[in-house]
């Protein structure tokens, strides 16, 4: 007997549609490895479509008040509290992530990330008006940019929508979003709840591959394109934007440094570092997975992350006990096992090292040492449950390790010497550093990087921004 897959339509103009040309993808649960959907396969036509919707709804939107448009996105984040359960069910469903964590790390968050940007939206203001030529009064205006073009990933596929399209819509902007198309259930959600709340076009989700989002970011109607993805993806997005000056919003790869001084915490270092390193299968791009260790307590951090890794568990999504689900998709599994398979004949795998499992696409916490500079595990983004390690002689050369990547989106400093920490800051060179912690993010602070990592912020009134264009207005006071 064989189950009928649900079936995902495209939210385009206050309307679910199917492909114009009626192409569908499978939609795989990485937990089992079977299909429970289809999904559009979004090609030319579609793209015209939602693009021709929410550049129709601009105008309207644009010229609500922002008061009127924290109203909206306040009833937006009621709304998803209120069916919270739905989009956790339909979130572990796309991605395989536990229930129970899901709900409490994932979803508060998000809307929370909402709240903020609504009231973002009252705060959007330019400088005072001022004389700076005789007989001459200038005023800043600050606008939205138009219609922008979003491509969300399958690591975060629910919060990451919420980044893309709140500061957006807070600031007047329509939005065209794309999920990725190995999750897009739970966006799909979040447009039947958002129907009733906002006015026809202003937000519209198209489901597609890879070919979709760039017909997206190469269409003429987006003022803006934001992808949070490969560095790959991101510099095919940025050369594409070129062609027509689009504004381009890049949140990339990252390979963090979680950088340990012999006098920190060492069982608390691990433990933190366990768990932002394994948290969501180390599909992060902020996690906790290369870590440098001083030499003195190098064998020491070695065992005791080696045990917290064995004593680490992941599973099915109902499954209590576990601190991550699977990776997202089978290339994923490959990619990440791969890594281990070509590991120099200098390193030792301290722990894990493989899949789990016959069903679905898991793999075990993963330790990783004796590993060099210039190794590709240590240059390169694994994207999955393994944790490096390498050890340093002194904060020079910590800082020198830590910035040798092309990457630099996050980092964290663990020593309990004040000054130490505040010269790590100042040297590490990554859009964020955290002390004696790492991972946590608030909707006030920026999250964004450098390098290959990126640019643009999410969060903050910095992400808010963003997407905002600035117009300068002179008046003669001669009437």
């Amino acid at each position: 007997m064989t189950t009928e897959l649900r079936r995902l339509r495209n939210y385009i103009g206050g309307e679910f549609k199917d492909a114009a040309d009626g192409r569908t993808t499978e939609v795989v649960n990485p937990a089992t490895g079977e299909a429970y959907a289809t999904a559009p396969l979004s090609g030319q036509a579609d793209v015209d479509a939602a693009m021709a919707a929410a550049a129709a709804a601009f105008p309207g939107w644009r010229d609500t008040t922002p008061s009127d448009r924290q109203k909206a996105l306040l009833k937006i984040a009621d709304a998803f509290e209120a069916r919270a359960d739905e989009l956790v069910a339909a979130e572990s469903e796309n991605t395989g992530k536990p229930l129970g964590l899901t709900a409490s790390e994932e979803l508060p968050p998000m809307v929370d990330q909402i709240r903020f940007f609504a009231g973002a939206a009252r705060l959007l203001e330019g400088r005072s008006a001022g004389e700076y030529m005789e007989g001459m009064t200038s005023i800043i205006r600050r606008e939205p940019v138009g219609v922008c073009a979003q491509v969300a990933p399958w690591n975060y596929p629910m919060m990451m929508a919420v980044w893309k399209f709140a500061p957006a819509i807070a600031a007047g902007n329509t939005v065209v979003l794309k999920p990725s198309d190995t999750t897009p259930a739970s966006t799909v959600l979040m447009a039947e709840i958002i129907d009733s709340i906002l006015p026809k076009g202003v937000f519209n989700v198209i489901c597609g591959d890879r070919e979709t989002g760039k017909a997206m970011v190469e269409h003429s109607t987006p003022a803006m394109a934001s992808i949070t993805g490969s560095v790959r993806a991101g510099m095919q997005v940025a050369e594409s934007a070129s062609k027509d000056v689009k504004r381009v919003h890049l949140e990339l790869g990252g390979k963090a440094p979680v950088v340990v001084f012999e006098d920190a915490d060492i069982a608390k270092a691990v433990e933190d570092i366990a768990v932002a390193g394994y948290f969501n299968a180390g599909q992060d791009c902020t996690a906790a997975t290369r870590v440098l260790v001083h030499e003195s307590i190098h064998d020491e951090f070695v065992s005791a992350l080696a045990k917290a890794a064995a004593d680490t568990k992941t599973g099915q999504p109902d499954d209590e006990d576990v601190l991550y689900g699977p990776l997202n998709n089978p290339n994923q599994l490959k990619q990440v096992a791969g890594f281990i398979e070509r590991l120099p004949a200098h390193a030792k795998v301290e722990a894990g090292g493989h899949q789990v499992g016959e069903k679905g696409y898991f793999y075990a916490p993963t330790v990783v040492s004796g590993l060099k500079q210039d190794d590709e595990i240590i240059q390169n983004e694994v994207f999955g449950p393994v944790i490096t390690v390498q050890s340093f002689t002194d904060e020079q050369q910590a800082v020198e390790y830590a910035n040798g990547v092309e990457f630099a989106l996050a980092s964290s400093v663990w020593t309990k010497d004040h000054g130490r920490a505040m010269r790590m800051s100042k040297n590490l060179d990554f859009g964020c550093v955290w002390i004696n912690t790492h991972i946590p993010l608030v909707a006030e602070m920026p999250h964004g990087g450098f390098k290959k990592s990126g640019y643009g912020k999410d969060l903050s009134a910095y992400g808010f921004e963003d997407y905002t264009r600035i117009k300068h207005v002179m008046t003669s006071l001669d009437g």
